[in-house]
C-alpha cells in the first residue's frame, strides 16, 4: 500500500482556509495552515458587520480564530500556523506530498511581544495602511490586523539605519538581522484557500477612484462604517472628514462587463453587500438622514433570506434603487460632491448629486494565482480561477489537492465555509487509515476549585465597535459594574472577543484572582463558546462565566433611544453580576459513540453525504422514502453546462448500492427519533418491496437530514389546463425524447419566479433562472427559427453562469422585463395561448402568442418537512426549509448536537452547491463519529426529590425522553444523558423539584431581584 500521511496543508487564512483547518484538526489530522499575509482572518477581518444577521465579522470570526492562532493565542496544537509564508515547492502525489515553505521574517520575534505599541510611538516611517484600505497610514512596524496582537516590521520602508523601535522595546522582541528560512512539510493532502482580490479600480476610470477622494471602493466603506476603524464608525467622508448625508452605490463595478478582459462574470456577493451597507448607514445612529441611492442591473438575492433583506431595504429602511448602469462620475471641484449621469429605466436622462460614492468592484482570482497553481499543477479555468469539477465542486484536476471559496469563483461567506468542510471531507476520506496517527490532545492547566470561595467577579463591558459603544454610554455601564457587591475588576473593551483582549481576560483573572466573570457584549449563541474557552485557559471551570447581552436586546433594539439602551444595559449587567455570585461549577459526563451513521434522504445530498462518511471509514444508514434513490436527479437530465445529469446520478446510485458500509432501506420512513448526540435510536417503517410495513431500529451516532426539496405545482398561468402550458422540469424532460415536437414549435415564452419572490414565498427560487437559459439554449439548439422569450423580474445567473445569459442573448433569445406589481397575464382566446406583459422601458404592452409556455416555478420543502422536524425536535424557518444553527457560523449544523443538514432541505441549491454542503454534512458528522466517546451537556436538570411528588408531569412534557418515575421511590429520576437542557421540565413541574443547573430558581431570583 502506497505510503499516507495524516497531515493536510491548508494554503490561505481566511474564514475558508480556517474553516477547513478546524474540521481537519477536529477530525483526527494534523494541520499546517499556511498564508503568504503576516495575519489570518483574510478579507472578512475587514467587514463591519456580516448580511442577513447584521453580526459583527468579529463575532464570527473570532471563535474560529481562536482556533487556528498559536503561539500562546490558541494553543491549538493539531493546528500550526506558518503565516508570513510561500510556497516554494510541492512534490510528491495524493496522501505523501512533500512542501517547501519559505518562512519571511517577521523581524519580531512572536512569542515575546507584548503588543505594548511602545515601538509604534518612536517609529519615523508611514505609509497608507493596507487593513484600513489606504484610508489612513501605518508605520514600518505595525499591527497587521487589529485582532492580532504582535508586530511584523515592514522592511521595504524601514531605514536600516534607525533601529529606534529596538531602543524601546523592553522585551527585546524586535531583531533586524532575523533571516527567512525554509521548512520542509509531509502532508497526505493540500487545500488550496487562498481567497480573492477585488479588481483594481484604475481599471475603471471613468469613475473616478484616486482622483476623486468621495470615491471609495466597497471595502473602504467597510472601514468606513467599522466602530475599529479609523473614523470609529462615523460616515464621514474622506475629502473633507463631513458627515456623508446623500450616498450612492455604483454596482457591477468590473463585473458582468464585457470590455474588460476576462471579467464577463457575476461576482455574486455585490448585490447583498451594498444592499447590508446601505440598511447599516440608515440604520446608524444618524441614518435617518441619510439618503441611499443603489444603481443596479439585477438584483441578484438568491441566498437564504436574501430576497426578504432586499425588500427590507426597500421598504422599511428607505434603501432607494435605480436600475441603470452608471456611465461615469465627475467632481464638483468647489464643495468635492460628486455627480453621476445615468438614464432612467423609462430612457430619461437625470443627474444627482452625492456626498460619498462607493463602487462595487469584481472580485477577481488572488494575485499569485497562477504562480501557486503552476507549483501545486493544478489548472485554471478560463477566468483565471482555480478550476473545479461541477459534480465535484472541491476537487481540482489533480488527485489529493482540493480548493475552497473564492479561489475557485466568486462565493460568499456560507458558501466558501461550507465548501471549506466540504474539502476537509474529501481529504479526511483519502486519508481516513492514518487519521489521528499524528495528532496530540489539547492540555488545559489545572481547573482551581473555588466552589468554597467568597465570589470575587470580574466584569468585561464591550463597546463591539460601534455596535454598542454607538448606542449605550459604555462608560456609565463599566461605573455602574464597579459597584456592585463582589465585583473586584471592571473593565472595558473595544472588541472583548478579540485575540488580544482574550489574552488581557485570562491575565486580569490570574492576576485578581477572580472566580467569575461576567462578560457584556452580544449574543451567548456566537460568544458563549469563545469566553468558555478563554476562562477554562485560565484555569476556571468554564462555567463560571455569565453573559450580558447589551448588543442584540439593548443597543440594536434601542438604537434610537440611547439614554434608555444605556439604563437597560446597566440593569442587564446588574443581573448578570448578581446571578454571577452564585452560579458553581458544572461538569459534563462522557459517553459512548456510536460510530456509524443515519441519513435520511436518498437524492443527491443523501447519496454524496453517505459516500463521503463511508470512505471515511464509517458505517451508513440511509432511509429514503420513495423506491428508488436519486431525488431530484430522476427528473433531470442536463446541466447548463452541457454535463450529462443520468450517468452522473446512475454512477452515484451504483456506488451508494454496492459499498460495503452503506445500507438502504428503500421505501422507508422515519417514525421516531430518541437518545442524544453518540447514541441515537431511530424507529422506521418499511415496505420496499410491496409488502405490509414492518418496524426497524437503527442505532447511530449521528444524522445528516437531506430530504430535498421539490418544484412547486402552480395554480395560477392557467396551469393544468392547457397541454403546451409545462413546468421546466417537464420542458426537460420533453426535450430528451426522441421525436419532441420543440422543432416545429414557433413561439416559446418563459416566465420567471412563479410563486416565488411573493408574499406567499417571499425568497428567491435560486435555480430557476439558470434553468430557464439551459433550457432556453437546448430549444435554440434543437429549433434555430423559434421565437424564445424569457418574461423575468431579475436575471440571477450569478458567478460564471452569466456567461450563459450572455450566450442566450447573443443567440437571439429575447429577455422582457416585467415589474412585480404587473405580472403577466395568460389568456386562452379561441384556441391561441396568448400571454400579455407590459414592458417597463416602452411602457407599452407586448402580445404574445405562443405554442409553449413554460413556467419557472418555486422551489418548496416537501409536505412532510414538518412532521419530521417533530421527530427530530429541529426548527424549520417560515418557508417550511430546515433552519441551520448560525447562516454564516454554522450553515450545516442544526443547533440540536450531532444533527447535520445538506442539500435542498436547507434551500434551493444548484447540483454544485449540494454536493458541497453534503460533503461539508458528512465532515462535520465524522468530527463526532471519529471520537471515541462525547462529552454530554452540562446544562441539565437536576430533582430534588424531597420536593417531588411523582406526578409524572416532567416525564410527559420531555422532548428528549431523559426524565422517568423510579418504580420503587415514585419519584421524577433524570437520565442525565439523555438531558438537552431545554428546561421544559422545570418550567411544568408545579412543586419545584426540577431545576436546571446553571438557572436554578434562587439564581433567576435574585436576577430579579437585581432588576426591581
Amino acid at each position: 500500500m502506497a505510503k499516507k500521511v495524516g497531515a493536510v496543508m491548508v494554503i490561505g487564512g481566511g474564514i475558508g482556509g480556517i474553516q477547513a483547518s478546524l474540521d481537519l484538526a477536529d477530525s483526527g489530522f494534523k494541520v499546517y495552515l499556511v498564508d503568504r499575509k503576516p495575519d489570518i482572518g483574510g478579507a472578512m477581518s475587514q467587514l463591519d458587520k456580516t448580511f442577513p444577521t447584521h453580526d459583527c465579522r468579529l463575532c464570527i470570526l473570532s471563535p474560529k480564530l481562536k482556533g487556528c492562532l498559536r503561539f500562546g493565542l490558541g494553543q491549538y496544537s493539531n493546528i500550526e500556523l506558518l503565516s508570513y509564508a510561500d510556497i516554494e515547492k510541492v512534490e510528491g502525489k495524493a496522501g505523501d506530498f512533500k512542501v517547501t515553505v519559505k518562512k519571511l521574517p517577521r523581524y519580531v520575534i512572536t512569542e515575546k511581544c507584548t503588543g505594548c505599541g511602545e515601538c509604534l510611538k518612536v517609529c519615523p516611517v508611514e505609509v497608507p495602511s493596507e487593513f484600513e484600505q489606504g484610508l489612513v497610514k501605518r508605520k514600518a512596524i505595525y499591527r497587521p490586523n487589529p485582532q492580532i496582537l504582535s508586530f511584523v516590521i515592514d522592511k521595504s520602508i524601514c531605514p536600516s539605519d534607525c533601529r529606534e523601535c529596538s531602543k524601546v522595546c523592553k522585551p527585546n522582541a524586535i531583531v533586524h538581522e532575523m533571516q527567512e528560512e525554509k521548512v520542509e512539510v509531509n502532508v497526505g493532502a493540500i487545500i488550496l484557500s487562498s481567497g480573492f482580490d477585488t479588481l483594481n479600480p484604475h481599471l475603471k476610470k471613468e469613475y473616478g477612484w484616486g482622483i476623486f477622494p468621495n470615491v471609495i471602493t466597497g471595502l473602504q466603506f467597510e472601514r468606513v462604517m467599522s466602530g475599529t476603524g479609523p473614523y470609529q464608525g462615523q460616515m464621514l467622508r474622506p475629502s473633507d472628514k463631513k458627515p456623508a448625508r446623500k450616498i450612492a452605490w455604483i454596482q457591477c463595478v468590473g463585473s458582468r462587463d464585457l470590455k474588460l478582459d476576462g471579467r464577463s462574470y457575476c461576482s455574486s456577493v455585490c448585490c447583498m453587500h451594498a444592499t447590508k451597507e446601505a440598511i447599516i448607514a440608515k440604520e446608524g445612529t444618524s441614518g435617518s438622514n441619510i439618503t441611499c441611492h443603489i444603481y443596479f442591473m439585477d438584483m441578484r438575492c438568491f441566498g437564504k433570506d436574501f430576497d426578504r433583506y432586499y425588500e427590507r431595504a426597500r421598504k422599511k429602511c428607505g434603501v432607494e434603487y435605480r436600475r441603470s448602469r452608471v456611465a461615469a462620475v465627475k467632481e464638483d471641484p468647489q464643495t468635492s460632491n460628486l455627480r453621476i449621469r445615468y438614464e432612467s429605466e423609462e430612457g430619461e436622462l437625470k443627474e444627482e448629486e452625492y456626498d460619498l460614492v462607493v463602487l462595487s468592484l469584481a472580485l477577481d482570482p488572488p494575485s499569485g494565482t497562477q504562480e501557486v497553481v503552476q507549483k501545486l499543477g493544478i489548472e485554471l479555468n478560463d477566468y483565471g480561477f482555480a478550476r473545479a469539477d461541477l459534480f465535484s465542486p472541491v476537487q481540482t484536476s489533480k488527485k489529493g489537492i482540493y480548493v475552497c471559496g473564492a479561489v475557485s469563483g466568486p462565493k460568499d461567506i456560507p458558501e466558501t465555509v461550507v465548501q471549506a468542510s466540504g474539502a476537509a471531507a474529501m481529504a479526511s476520506s483519502l486519508l481516513s487509515e492514518v487519521r489521528g496517527k499524528l495528532t496530540e490532545k489539547k492540555h488545559y492547566p489545572p481547573e482551581v476549585d473555588v466552589s468554597d470561595e467568597e465570589p470575587r467577579i470580574g466584569v468585561f463591558v464591550c463597546r463591539c465597535g460601534m455596535n454598542i459603544g454607538g448606542t449605550v454610554d459604555v462608560p456609565r455601564v463599566v461605573e455602574l459594574a464597579g459597584s456592585l457587591p463582589a465585583v473586584v475588576y471592571v473593565e472595558e473593551n473595544l472588541q472583548t472577543c478579540s485575540q488580544g483582549t482574550q489574552e488581557k481576560m485570562k491575565e486580569a483573572i490570574r492576576k485578581h484572582q477572580l472566580n467569575r466573570v461576567v462578560v457584556a457584549c452580544g449574543t451567548v449563541r456566537t460568544h458563549e463558546p469563545l469566553f468558555q474557552e478563554t476562562v477554562r485557559e485560565a484555569g476556571l471551570n468554564p462555567h463560571l462565566l455569565e453573559i450580558a447581552n447589551i448588543r442584540e436586546e439593548c443597543s440594536w433594539v434601542h438604537m434610537r433611544e440611547p439614554e434608555r439602551a444605556t439604563q437597560k444595559a446597566q440593569e442587564l449587567v446588574r443581573m448578570a453580576v448578581a446571578k454571577a455570585a452564585l452560579i458553581q461549577p458544572l461538569f459534563a459526563m462522557h459517553s459512548s459513540v456510536i460510530q456509524r451513521a443515519l441519513i435520511i434522504g436518498g437524492g443527491l445530498a443523501g447519496m454524496v453525504s453517505a459516500l463521503s462518511v463511508a470512505d471515511q471509514g464509517f458505517e451508513v444508514h440511509v432511509v429514503e422514502r420513495e423506491k428508488n434513490l436519486g431525488g431530484n436527479l430522476k427528473n433531470m437530465h442536463y446541466t447548463l453546462e452541457g454535463k450529462d445529469i443520468s450517468n452522473f446520478r446512475d454512477s452515484l446510485t451504483t456506488q451508494v448500492q454496492k459499498h460495503p458500509r452503506i445500507r438502504v432501506y428503500k421505501g422507508a420512513e422515519i417514525q421516531n427519533v430518541g437518545g442524544y448526540v453518540g447514541s441515537y435510536t431511530t424507529t422506521m417503517s418499511q415496505a420496499d418491496d410491496g409488502s405490509s410495513p414492518r418496524a426497524v431500529s437503527l442505532e447511530h451516532g449521528v444524522i445528516i437530514l437531506a430530504t430535498g426539496a421539490q418544484e412547486m405545482k402552480p395554480q395560477e398561468y392557467l396551469y393544468g389546463e392547457d397541454e403546451r402550458i409545462l413546468t421546466q422540469l417537464e420542458l426537460e424532460d420533453m426535450l430528451t425524447q426522441p421525436g419532441a415536437g420543440i422543432k416545429k414549435t414557433k413561439t416559446v415564452v418563459m416566465i420567471q419566479c412563479v410563486g416565488s419572490r411573493d408574499k406567499d414565498r417571499p425568497y428567491c427560487s435560486r435555480v430557476c433562472c439558470s434553468d430557464a437559459v439551459k433550457n432556453a439554449l437546448k430549444i435554440r439548439e434543437l429549433n434555430s427559427g423559434a421565437n424564445i422569450f424569457i418574461l423575468y423580474r431579475d436575471m440571477t445567473t450569478y458567478g460564471f453562469k452569466e456567461s450563459f445569459y450572455q450566450e442566450a442573448r447573443s443567440k437571439g433569445i429575447v429577455f422582457v422585463r416585467y415589474d412585480e406589481y404587473k405580472k403577466p397575464e395568460v389568456k386562452l382566446k379561441d384556441g391561441v395561448l396568448q400571454v400579455e406583459v407590459t414592458d417597463p422601458i416602452i411602457q407599452r404592452p407586448l402580445l404574445f402568442s405562443v405554442d409553449l409556455l413554460v413556467l419557472s416555478c418555486a422551489i418548496v420543502p416537501p409536505k412532510d418537512s414538518p412532521r419530521l422536524a417533530e421527530i427530530l425536535k429541529v426548527p424549520v424557518n417560515e418557508d417550511g426549509f430546515f433552519l441551520e444553527a448560525h447562516v454564516k457560523l454554522r450553515p450545516v449544523d442544526f443547533s440540536r448536537r450531532g444533527i447535520f443538514l445538506a442539500g435542498m432541505a436547507h434551500g434551493p441549491k444548484l447540483i454544485d452547491e449540494t454536493v458541497a454542503q453534503a460533503q461539508a454534512a458528512a465532515e462535520k458528522a465524522c468530527t463526532i463519529l471519529s471520537q471515541p466517546e462525547i462529552e454530554s451537556e452540562t446544562i441539565i436538570v437536576q430533582t430534588n426529590e424531597r420536593q417531588c411528588r411523582g406526578c409524572g408531569i416532567c416525564a410527559s412534557v420531555c422532548p428528549y425522553e431523559a426524565i422517568e418515575i423510579d418504580e420503587e421511590t415514585k419519584k421524577a429520576r433524570v437520565i442525565e444523558i439523555l438531558c438537552q437542557g431545554c428546561g421544559s421540565c422545570s418550567v411544568a413541574c408545579p412543586s419545584g423539584a426540577l431545576q436546571q443547573a446553571g438557572f436554578t430558581r434562587k439564581e433567576l431570583l435574585f436576577m430579579v431581584d437585581a432588576a426591581v
